[in-house]
């Protein structure tokens, strides 16, 4: 398997890694400059030379997988007879420097509703690195040509196209995504929220729209669900920053985006 491969499957098992690259050379050395290694918890691919140097990179790096370590660092080795190893002599003569890169798990956030404030929040959205699920029951609403805009995104673009239960689709979702619900139906906005406090994995669930809105779709949830105060305050309503009031689209979903990059950095903190 390619490096390539592997940091894809690390990515999709939403495990941690670090990506092990030999950096630099002098002299002789097991592997050139370029070489590459991932490691994973209990699996590594590739290789930068073997030895004292693969060993120690080994080490090192699922001791950065088990401190969540976010910043990478660089470790040197001299090859030769005259140096005490942790792993053994590796005498080729040269030198080598390894990077050690963190491969964090990425967020992962749904956006239930694709229209007009869904499709401008996915554009922001898709700059990150994430995975970004787009959801909604309208075929035309996740044809091709509309969500062209989103070609070039950075994020790992999900579409899911719902004809009949959009909830069904929150059982899919990767630990801990984000949901943001705003779908073009106020029964389909009721059913994903009840639906949404019944998975337990998921993070954070958003809710658009008026607090005339959210006062019903309180009262049924609690009447109807059988959800407690206490799991109904998971929803977070109205969403975006409090002091950003202006209703264009486009604006919304700046407001949307910032409140849950902020979240997201207060996760971090």
């Amino acid at each position: 398997m390619t490096w390539v491969a592997a940091v894809a499957r690390l990515r999709a098992r939403r495990e941690y890694g670090v990506l092990v690259t030999v950096a630099t050379v002098r002299g002789h050395a097991p592997r050139n400059a370029g070489a590459k290694l991932v490691v994973g918890r209990s699996e590594t691919w590739g290789s930068v030379g073997g030895g004292n140097v693969e060993a120690v990179a080994i080490d090192r790096a699922r001791e950065m997988i088990a401190a969540g370590a976010a910043e990478p660092e660089l470790i040197d080795f001299a090859l030769n007879d005259k140096v005490t190893n942790r792993h053994g002599v590796q005498c080729c003569g040269g030198t080598v420097s390894v990077l050690l890169e963190p491969l964090p798990t990425v967020r992962a956030v749904a956006i239930f509703g694709v229209g007009h404030v869904g499709l401008e929040l996915a554009r922001i959205l898709a700059r990150h690195d994430l995975d970004l699920h787009l959801v909604d029951s309208r075929p035309e609403i996740l044809a091709e040509e509309r969500l062209g805009v989103l070609a070039d995104a950075a994020a790992q673009v999900h579409v899911h196209h719902t004809p009949l239960l959009p909830e069904e689709v929150l059982a899919e979702l990767p630990h801990g995504a984000h949901v943001l619900i705003m779908t073009h139906d106020h029964a389909e906005d009721a059913a994903l929220c009840d639906a949404a406090l019944r998975t337990d994995h998921l993070g954070s669930i958003g809710l658009i729209g008026s607090a005339a809105k959210w006062a019903r779709f309180r009262k049924r949830l609690a009447a109807e669900g059988g959800h407690d105060e206490a799991a109904i305050d998971r929803i977070k309503t109205p969403i975006g920053l409090a002091g950003i009031t202006g209703k264009e689209p486009a604006t919304i979903a700046v407001s949307v985006a910032a409140d849950l990059l902020r979240a997201f950095e207060a996760e971090e903190g």
